[in-house]
């Protein structure tokens, strides 16, 4: 399985280093499709993974490990996206060594499949999986593991939520897996989506389980109003899809 190649520890680990440092974090933004990219590292290992990147802004985000001496291991992303094309394969170009990586149930290509209850080790740190599909069946929630924070993807966001009305998304399935797997998880836990358009950047479990207007209905109203929402498609869908199916393991542009 994958999971050997992905060093998976299904064990709970500090979210301190041996030294005591946090996990050095940083979040990135690109605006064309309003994406948040995250850097998570170990500043006593050097050891990194990046989350969600996108294709113009891989070289900012290469710059960047470099400027901080870290070595990335994994591009991560959580989910196959339809509104930009992830940047796993230019930062397997730039930064040699670099794996992409991707849910088994999205049906993506990657050079490494995760799966619900895996953790994504780097140095001392570890993000655990969990699945979150709705939007897609391929979605996951990345959570540090000592739950201080959760990588959401599309399935949460700041007041807010993916949509379900393509990629095989279904509103029941992701009102169920925001509950399960994501409220569930500390009240305190920060909230760091794959997206947001009205310039917040972090939120709390306990916030979005407590204000955020959709997923506070019932699962009968969501479901109502996620089928009416009536969005047009995304930009940028026909060819992003294609390429996210790759998933960072097609050749990058020259």
């Amino acid at each position: 399985m994958a999971g050997v190649a992905l060093r998976v520890a299904r064990r709970q680990l500090s979210q301190r280093s041996r030294s005591g440092v946090p996990v050095l974090l940083r979040q990135m933004f690109e605006p064309k499709s309003c994406t948040y990219t995250y850097l998570l590292g170990d500043r006593e290992t050097g050891e990194a993974v990046l989350i969600d990147p996108v294709l113009e802004t891989a070289p900012r985000d290469a710059q960047l490990v470099k400027e901080l001496g870290l070595r990335l291991l994994y591009a991560v992303n959580t989910h196959c996206h339809a509104d930009h094309i992830t940047g796993s394969g230019v930062l397997r170009s730039l930064l040699p060594g670099c794996q992409s990586v991707i849910s088994r149930c999205s049906g993506a290509q990657a050079d490494l499949h995760i799966e619900d209850g895996d953790s994504i080790r780097f140095g001392h740190f570890a993000l655990e999986t969990r699945a979150s599909p709705g939007h897609t069946p391929g979605c996951v929630t990345f959570v540090l593991n000592d739950h201080s924070m959760a990588f959401t993807g599309d399935a949460l966001l700041i007041r807010g939520c993916g949509r379900t009305d393509f990629q095989q998304g279904c509103a029941k399935t992701l009102y169920h897996s925001v509950h399960k797997n994501i409220f569930t998880l500390p009240g305190e836990c920060l909230v760091y989506p794959a997206h947001d358009y009205h310039g917040l950047t972090v939120s709390t479990v306990e916030e979005e389980r407590t204000l955020n207007p959709r997923l506070t209905l019932s699962c009968e109203e969501f479901v109502k109003l996620m089928d009416n929402l009536n969005l047009p498609k995304p930009v940028q869908i026909d060819v992003a899809v294609p390429a996210n199916m790759r998933c960072g393991v097609q050749t990058p542009p020259s």
